[in-house]
């Protein structure tokens, strides 16, 4: 039988926002000159995509690289505004956010990001992020990234409560499974109406 949540994280990424690497790709093209295929090679080159998320690479380092690799003496700023640009909000998650806040179950994101994406959602000013959402964990900071049993174990300590309270949703299953290893009550993110259903079965008072 599954218990009403004491706590519930939810996924970053086509949970609460989309997003589109290839918006990245045209964008640093278009302030550099360098053809999409060019700057998508060099950021998905050498273990990069792993080594920011988990904040072994930092952005000052990469935009180094950048200009050393590419020869373009493109502005550190101007780089990281290029590549962060990539997200748009999911409006359907809105109402839901805001139900769960109304019903008093905290509310934590659970996420697989890096600095410069994390920097650029927080200057879009959504005002859900972090707004009454907390705590955060993120893959940057805790140095892990899902499913690695690190980034479960320290977003457990931040909820503070028993692992089989915590509910958590993600658009990857592999990270689903991760989270029920951990003894979590988790589901596959498949949209915002599926997410209603799933927590208003397990007691948690929505209205929606």
């Amino acid at each position: 039988m599954v218990r009403c949540p004491a706590f519930i994280y939810l996924d970053l990424g086509r949970v609460v926002v989309d997003f589109d690497h290839a918006l990245a790709w045209q964008k640093v093209a278009a302030i550099t000159g360098l053809a999409e295929g060019d700057v998508e090679q060099f950021f998905t080159a050498d273990d990069r995509p792993r080594r920011i998320e988990t904040g072994l690479l930092a952005w000052d380092t990469l935009h180094a690289e950048f200009v050393r690799e590419t020869a373009v003496d493109v502005d550190v700023d101007a780089l990281a505004q290029a590549a962060g640009d990539i997200f748009t909000l999911r409006a359907e998650m809105l109402p839901v956010i805001a139900a769960i806040e109304r019903a008093g179950v905290p509310l934590g994101i659970l996420s697989n990001t890096c600095d410069i994406h994390w920097q650029h959602l927080l200057r879009c000013r959504y005002g859900i992020l972090p707004g009454g959402i907390g705590p955060l964990v993120l893959s940057y900071e805790v140095g892990a990234m899902k499913p690695h049993p690190t980034i479960y174990e320290a977003a457990a300590a931040k909820a503070g409560v028993p692992a089989d309270r915590i509910f958590f949703c993600d658009d990857i299953p592999a990270h689903v499974e991760a989270a029920r290893a951990a003894g979590w009550d988790a589901e596959v993110f498949t949209g915002a109406r599926q997410l209603v259903e799933q927590l208003a079965g397990r007691g948690v008072r929505m209205g929606l």
